[in-house]
């Protein structure tokens, strides 16, 4: 396959190969947000129908998020050592597999097995699309292309949630996974037509290598700093992912539609918002972006902890939830720009070790969320404080004292 040479950069490929680069990224980065927000609106109905608790059926969460965690670290490096296309392609089909078994499982353990499985397949298109994008684009360009990929990115949030809603209309739960696997089919094949961005002449020698670069990375503070920042932030994300279904349908009585037209006004702004990072590169430095992205969240978290304490109305804990949520964007874009602008041939690697780390607490939160029952909002509240707090410390401690202007 005909391979690019990143120094011709994004802008200077055509219009329809631009296009079609970041269609293809985009729908590789939506596995995370499919995998997860479409199953969304179906919880409830899954802890009936195989009769757990709300932890339980919050770690099917956790499995996915786990898996999409430690599968990028496995991914990451594997596309440095042999490309990026091998390694997509054999995850897809991975994918495909694991959501026809999430089909089939009658037991709450076997189904937990198929949905680590589906993340660490999904990490794949996660950790590879991301280095693609850093093979092709640098400096103001990659924060462009970032903020881009955030946006197509940020459609899946929208649909998801809507379309898994629509099925529970006239199918049960086990739908949504029959659809899920039609994706994967769908994605493993635009992965065929893909054409390779890594040269062989830019890529690892051996695993070994690769591998080594894991603890040069640790050792770099100032990428380690965007790390723990995505670690935390996504962290507080991930608590509301999985406690909202039951915060919005078990408190405020809302049924799934409407809980899914909720989610996807939310991931609207989420797409909306992935737009200024875009604008404004090249114009305010990254970093000046990136600190409003942590504080911003940050005063809305505190607010909407007291709204779940004073049991403020549904209408106020819908702004509070759009003023903490939507800034996300604005911060994946910029700090995975600036966490990778320094990692050149590490590109791989570095993608998988962020990606880890973005996901890693919040396979560890989800559970959180519903040890006080499915009656209460206070345990995703104080998670959500707890996370964008220290996001900023981190962002102060290791980031903004660390970056070069």
């Amino acid at each position: 396959m005909l391979c690019m040479n990143r120094r011709r950069g994004f802008m200077e490929m055509s219009a329809r190969r631009r296009l079609w680069l970041i269609i293809f990224l985009g729908m590789m980065t939506a596995i995370a947000p499919l995998s997860t927000d479409m199953y969304l609106p179906a919880l409830p109905e899954v802890q009936r129908d195989l009769n757990v608790s709300t932890s339980l059926v919050q770690l099917t969460l956790t499995m996915t998020t786990l898996g999409m965690a430690l599968g990028q670290i496995l991914a990451g490096p594997l596309s440095d050592l042999l490309g990026r296309r091998r390694p997509l392609f054999v995850g897809m089909l991975v994918f495909i597999a694991a959501s026809f078994g999430c089909v089939l499982a009658e037991d709450i353990y076997i189904f937990l097995f198929f949905r680590f499985f589906m993340g660490f397949a999904g990490a794949s298109g996660i950790v590879i699309a991301r280095a693609i994008a850093r093979d092709v684009c640098e400096g103001a360009e990659l924060t462009r292309f970032f903020a881009v990929l955030m946006m197509v990115n940020g459609f899946a949030p929208i649909i998801a949630p809507v379309i898994g809603g629509q099925i529970l209309l006239f199918a049960d739960w086990r739908a949504t996974f029959v659809l899920l696997t039609v994706i994967g089919v769908f994605l493993a094949g635009t992965t065929l037509v893909y054409q390779e961005t890594l040269p062989k002449e830019s890529r690892s020698e051996n695993m070994t290598d690769s591998l080594k670069k894991f603890p040069v990375l640790f050792r770099d503070r100032y990428f380690l700093g965007h790390c723990l920042l995505q670690c935390f932030v996504f962290g507080a994300f991930f608590s509301y992912l999985s406690g909202s279904s039951f915060v919005f349908q078990n408190i405020y009585a809302v049924s799934p539609q409407v809980y899914s037209m909720i989610f996807a006004f939310i991931g609207a702004g989420l797409m909306i918002a992935g737009v200024l990072p875009a604008r404004l590169a090249g114009r305010i430095p990254d970093i000046v972006i990136l600190k409003y992205s942590v504080l911003v969240p940050l005063v809305g978290s505190l607010l909407l902890l007291l709204g779940f304490y004073f049991s403020a109305s549904l209408a106020v804990i819908l702004v509070l939830l759009f003023i903490t949520i939507v800034p996300l964007s604005v911060m994946g874009a910029s700090s995975f720009s600036l966490a990778l602008s320094r990692q050149g041939k590490n590109a791989g690697s570095a993608s998988a070790l962020i990606g880890c780390f973005s996901m890693l607490l919040g396979a560890c939160a989800m559970p959180l969320t519903g040890i006080a029952g499915d009656q209460t909002a206070l345990p995703m509240g104080i998670i959500m404080v707890t996370g964008y707090g220290l996001g900023t410390l981190v962002f102060y401690r290791m980031i903004a004292v660390d970056h070069a202007p």
